[in-house]
């Protein structure tokens, strides 16, 4: 969220991001709000976040550089290819922290509510406006039917002439700048030559930059792109008290009913170490609870 709203202030003063200052979005509210939003999403452990399309209101508004049309520069920089409302107020009702909550965050803006709804919550401003200056936000899980299809890339690229030891790095780089997934491939290139394909999955709105990363960062000239489209299962997490703390469980749903569950992994090691004994002990333990939550329930 922080480098959306650099990159911004960068773009906008021509200046590089070493260069950049924060000027409003430096204030502690600031800070408070971005900071919050993170441990926010974190806490809910929702899988997709969607949003309405961004109503960024009208007038004018004050900033450090003097009076500007609404929207300021910065939000209108952050929210290039993010669709937008305008006119419902005269006042700023987006501002660039809010611009980079939801740019950074949001993998789909719509005003169509494709879930069910279990939990609602308000944040409400402090201006009184014609209409209620509130923020809604739902908890829901996704309608049943047939399991969601996200339409998704691959990003390929074959690599014959680089130091294998840099794949470790370049994939962190990858997964920074929004890839879904990562793998390498040994193939064959003409003229006998060993060589590593590789693929990044990635969904739309990150596709550029994980693009940027691959040409920076490695020794390929060109790649290929083709469209996928990903059928993922309904899931869920259950925090599953076992003897060895707290474990966190995916539970994959097929047809509106449970298929198979996954312990997380960083969970099971956590307790593992903790507790001084075998990280299998730890899986093991949690099959026999989810057995016996799976006996209580029939």
């Amino acid at each position: 969220m922080f480098e959306r709203i650099a990159r911004a202030e960068a773009k906008i003063h021509g200046k590089s991001l070493e260069e950049v200052h924060f000027h409003e979005v430096g204030a502690i509210d600031s800070i408070v709000d971005m900071v919050g939003a993170a441990i926010a999403i974190d806490y809910l452990k929702v899988e997709r976040i969607m949003a309405s399309p961004v109503q960024v209101g009208g007038g004018f508004v004050k900033c450090a550089h003097g009076l500007f049309p609404v929207p300021a520069p910065a939000t209108m920089e952050i929210l290039k290819d993010i669709p937008i409302k305008s006119g419902l107020v005269p006042f700023e009702t987006t501002t660039p922290t809010g611009a980079a909550i939801l740019a950074a965050n949001v993998e789909k803006f719509s005003d169509k509510m494709e879930f069910s709804v279990e939990r609602i919550g308000y944040g409400i401003g402090n201006r009184d406006l014609e209409v209620p200056n509130v923020l809604r936000v739902y908890l829901g899980t996704a309608a049943d039917g047939l399991d969601e299809i996200d339409e998704q890339y691959i990003l390929e690229t074959n690599i014959d002439d680089m130091n294998p030891e840099l794949y470790s790095y370049i994939e962190e780089r990858l997964f920074e700048k929004g890839a879904l997934d990562v793998f390498r491939t040994p193939i064959i290139m003409k003229k006998a030559r060993s060589a590593i394909k590789l693929s990044i999955l990635v969904n739309k709105k990150q596709a550029g930059a994980v693009q940027g990363v691959i040409f920076r960062e490695t020794t390929s000239i060109g790649m290929r792109k083709f469209r996928v489209e990903k059928i993922m299962l309904q899931r869920e997490f259950l925090a599953l008290p076992t003897e060895y703390g707290e474990i966190k469980v995916k539970i994959s749903y097929y047809e509106g009913k449970p298929v198979k569950y996954k312990a997380e992994y960083e969970d099971c090691r956590n307790a593992a170490v903790k507790n001084q004994v075998p990280i299998v002990t730890v899986y093991r333990t949690v099959d026999q609870e989810m057995e016996k939550r799976t006996r209580s329930e029939k």
